[in-house]
């Protein structure tokens, strides 16, 4: 129960400090209740942290924290779900081999008669708070059958089923195609217009424009304003967040190549599970010296499975893999790395980063036999030093030091350290897979002008995003994944993101549409 005229949160004066850091200084957030509210800034501006604190994941140094016009201190999560906060972070808490409905209710399961666990009083429940969000479901699929957009609103479902009256999404559309974005925010609205409370942690400033009611800038561990979409247009708000306004991404310095550095022909990959379609069912694509061919589908249609079977790491039904010229069908990673092969992982953490490690060693993964990093045999350490400090430097990412280790960073800064990682070797081919999910708007423009300055120096890219207007911007050729196959190829002067997301989706399927 809230006090009359209460906030739904007020944060004042938080500060927390990790061992070399002060993440947050004397920060201050209001929040209105019924209102969808936008946390926005830099990397490593302290959204995260903040957020953190007020779920109990950490608690505050200094500062106060109240919800619905109370004082409240939180020592874990369980308080703060017990005081009707719920979170659903960037990356998914979901197993995928678990149900729906086992997902929801793990950990909160309801007892009924001899301590057995009711489920059909859990089915009847999210089918009421399903229904209350305009969404249904099958709660007995597993989750590994489901979409990202779906998946999504499991886990909305799993906080509201815990009694949520705030919700604190982080990065909620970091992976949605425009029609999925439509259909959150008409479930945030739902959610709003029933009266509960929406944070909304974004580096999408026309999103936030667009569906917001207050936003809220950080910069540099510390809140700098508090504006209203009719205060500020995209301009402004990037200003705010760090100075500048975000560039084109789009135009080239030199024409494409005519050589071919990236041959794919008729590649077939097997499903994960026995019996089950083609991962993977005759793709062919090329890609030239000096072209960004780019790479637009719903996660879960053959994207991953594609960059898999190109680096060596899953076995072919059949098919080629060609680098310039030469057929790698049959060889080991390894080969292909010296070959002029890189790879921006879909996921940095499960596999782009040793996260207890110090950063100069993250930088020399796949690296370790370069004569840069080297003395005789051994690893060199202070030339390994040396060369993270010039990736740090070169990409901007935000730490203390080269010693600092991983996990120490934001999001956003670990994902520039392993762009500037795979950039480092000057390679031939990139596979860039959401090269600049989660970073903010300064750091996306420094890493889309790596990519166009490499790309003009004759490095030829493989990119995968989620972010169309990447895709768009930066492609020179742009070939639509559907359900594991190649549905279509654009021309991206004349593609809108719209329009891509109609072939994401499978309302279209026309391999030669609009070029």
């Amino acid at each position: 129960m809230s006090e009359a005229g209460a906030l739904a949160v007020e944060l004042s004066g938080i500060t927390k400090r990790f061992p070399g850091v002060v993440a947050n200084y004397n920060v201050s957030l209001r929040v209105r209740p019924g209102t969808i509210h936008a946390v926005v800034g830099e990397n490593g501006a302290g959204k995260s942290t903040l957020m953190k604190t007020l779920y109990g994941m950490h608690q505050p140094d200094e500062g106060s924290i109240a919800v619905n016009g109370r004082g409240i201190t939180f020592k874990s999560p369980t308080d703060a779900i017990a005081a009707g906060i719920g979170m659903v972070h960037q990356h998914f808490k979901l197993a995928d081999n678990l149900s729906i409905l086992e997902n929801i209710i793990l950990g909160n399961e309801p007892v009924g008669r001899r301590g057995r666990i009711d489920s059909e009083a859990a089915k009847t429940r999210l089918t009421e708070l399903a229904a209350s969000l305009g969404v249904s479901f099958d709660v007995d699929d597993l989750v590994g059958t489901l979409g990202v957009g779906e998946r999504q609103r499991v886990e909305i479902l799993k906080v509201l089923y815990r009694g949520a009256q705030i919700l604190i999404l982080d990065e909620p559309t970091a992976v949605l195609v425009p029609q999925e974005v439509e259909e959150l925010f008409a479930t945030l609205k739902r959610l709003v217009a029933e009266g509960r409370t929406v944070i909304f942690i974004s580096h999408k400033l026309d999103e936030v424009l667009r569906y917001c009611d207050e936003i809220t800038v950080m910069r540099q561990g510390t809140t700098v304003a508090t504006t209203t979409p009719s205060q500020v247009d995209r301009r402004g708000l990037a200003e705010l967040m760090v100075g500048s306004d975000l560039p084109d991404p789009s135009g080239r310095e030199t024409p494409i190549g005519s050589e071919v550095v990236l041959a794919v022909s008729d590649l077939s990959v097997a499903g994960a599970a026995a019996g089950a379609k083609l991962a993977l069912e005759d793709i062919s694509l090329s890609v030239r010296l000096g072209e960004i061919v780019g790479v637009a589908g719903v996660e879960g249609n053959g994207q991953f499975e594609l960059c898999e079977a190109i680096l060596g790491l899953m076995p072919l039904e059949s098919g080629r893999v060609e680098i310039a010229g030469r057929d790698l069908t049959g060889v080991e990673t390894r080969e292909r790395i010296t070959s002029g092969l890189s790879y921006i992982p879909f996921d940095r953490h499960r596999e782009g980063l040793l996260l207890d490690a110090p950063l100069w060693e993250n930088t020399m993964l796949g690296r370790e036999d370069e004569p840069t990093l080297t003395s005789g045999p051994f690893i060199g350490r202070r030339k390994a030093e040396a060369d993270a400090r010039e990736i740090i430097r070169r990409f901007g990412v935000r730490t203390p030091s080269e010693q600092v280790p991983a996990f120490a960073l934001s999001g956003g800064n670990q994902q520039k350290l392993v762009v500037g990682r795979e950039m480092a070797t000057n390679p031939m081919i990139l596979l860039a897979a959401h090269p600049t999910r989660g970073v903010d708007v300064g750091a996306q423009a420094a890493i889309w002008e790596e990519l166009r300055h490499a790309r003009d120096h004759g490095l030829g890219v493989l990119l995968i995003s989620a972010d169309l207007e990447e895709l768009i911007g930066l492609s020179d050729r742009i070939v639509v994944m559907f359900d594991g196959r190649v549905t279509a190829e654009l021309d991206p002067r004349r593609a809108t993101p719209e329009l891509l997301g109609t072939y994401m989706t499978g309302e279209i399927q026309d391999r030669e549409a609009a070029r």
